[in-house]
């Protein structure tokens, strides 16, 4: 089994991009990634795309078409929020079994603002908003409503968040909110589903971004091992089964038992990783998500945020990017753009928001609807 190298990555910068394509977002990050790896299409031996809301269209082809077609396999990949991780997964298992020696994966998407009607609800009127059905908002506010009630945890805590990830954006050129708000101006914010007011929710824009990987042999043979990333971890695990009653039990389960299969199998722990970026799509699951990591004990999530650990300068500085509260969270893009900025810190090319002697960064992403079950991916990615 191959050892798996990045030697290329990148993103647009998130927005709203009426008069583009999907297949233009996809393309425009492939050359990118391919131009950050010195290669070009025609080095591709196989390639994945992620799009959670096209997947049956054909993305990859398309995008194949706008940088020079190519006979090769494609794979166009949805998997919820997870979609853009697990098209990359699927490119580093086809460079670690051997059968091909480099591999592109794209996650791409082009979102409405608003909703997202999910496969086999019904279109027209949204009952969120107008009566409260349980939706994504309501779903992780009941969770954080839940770990209140359980643990202490308040409005302000979670606030918190959404204050740290806005700080963070402002020295990130390619997030869609580059501004920094107060925690009162957080918490007076349009109240969306309690705690969770707007600015502690995702925005949907369009995105895309884009990786190269090869084996370790044919980076080290083509001189590109000066900037690249190993994968110590690529884990995906899914469940079928979410029960909302004790808090989004399955979103929490899941990712404990994705992040513990990565640490596992790179003999990596919790306390060697030097930052993470991790699925904020709600301030409220960014502290769940603290826990379900193993940065601190069950019900210490409050805490922590309160302590400033976990913003740039911290102990554990999570989602330097702004997260997908201010950089933005185009569903089939997230994955592959979390693990573009955990490979900018690792080679020392973050700017302002640089972690200094980043050396291990852990990539996280868990999607999934109630009835529909979930997906989780956790990637660890080292600096060689």
């Amino acid at each position: 089994m191959s050892d798996v190298m990045i030697v290329g990555i990148d993103m647009i910068p998130f927005g709203r991009f009426p008069d583009r394509s999907l297949e233009d977002l996809g393309a425009d990050a492939a050359l990118r990634a391919l131009a950050d790896a010195r290669l070009t299409i025609h080095d591709v031996e196989s390639f994945y795309c992620g799009s959670a809301l096209q997947a049956t269209a054909f993305p990859g082809q398309r995008i194949l078409r706008q940088i020079g077609q190519k006979a090769m396999p494609v794979l166009n990949v949805v998997n919820g929020c997870a979609t853009g991780a697990s098209a990359f997964r699927e490119a580093v298992l086809a460079v670690q079994s051997g059968r091909h020696d480099v591999a592109l994966a794209v996650g791409v998407e082009k979102m409405d603002r608003g909703l997202i009607v999910m496969p086999g609800r019904p279109v027209g009127f949204q009952e969120e908003g107008a009566i409260g059905t349980i939706t994504t908002p309501c779903m992780f506010s009941q969770a954080g409503v839940i770990h209140s009630a359980a643990y202490g945890t308040t409005f302000e805590q979670y606030a918190k968040v959404s204050v740290k990830n806005h700080r963070h954006a402002t020295m990130n050129e390619k997030a869609f909110v580059r501004r920094e708000f107060t925690l009162e101006e957080v918490m007076a914010s349009e109240m969306i589903s309690y705690p969770n007011t707007k600015l502690m929710c995702s925005i949907n824009v369009d995105g895309a971004a884009a990786a190269i990987v090869t084996s370790e042999a044919f980076a080290r043979k083509h001189g590109l091992m000066n900037r690249a990333v190993r994968v110590r971890a690529a884990s995906l695990l899914a469940s079928v089964h979410t029960d909302l009653e004790d808090g989004l039990t399955d979103f929490n389960e899941v990712t404990r038992a994705t992040a513990s299969l990565a640490y596992e199998s790179s003999g990596i722990g919790i306390e060697d990783i030097d930052l993470i970026e991790l699925h904020d799509c709600f301030a409220t699951a960014e502290l769940l998500h603290y826990e379900n990591l193993g940065i601190c004990e069950r019900g210490g999530s409050g805490a922590l945020i309160d302590s400033g650990e976990t913003a740039l300068g911290g102990r554990l500085p999570v989602n330097v990017s702004g997260g997908l509260l201010s950089k933005g969270h185009p569903l089939g893009a997230t994955g592959i753009a979390n693990l573009y900025e955990i490979c900018l810190h690792l080679r020392g090319e973050a700017g302002a928001r640089q972690v200094e002697g980043a050396r291990l960064g852990l990539a996280h992403i868990v999607g999934g609807m109630t009835d529909y079950g979930s997906a989780c991916a956790v990637h660890i990615l080292e600096r060689v």
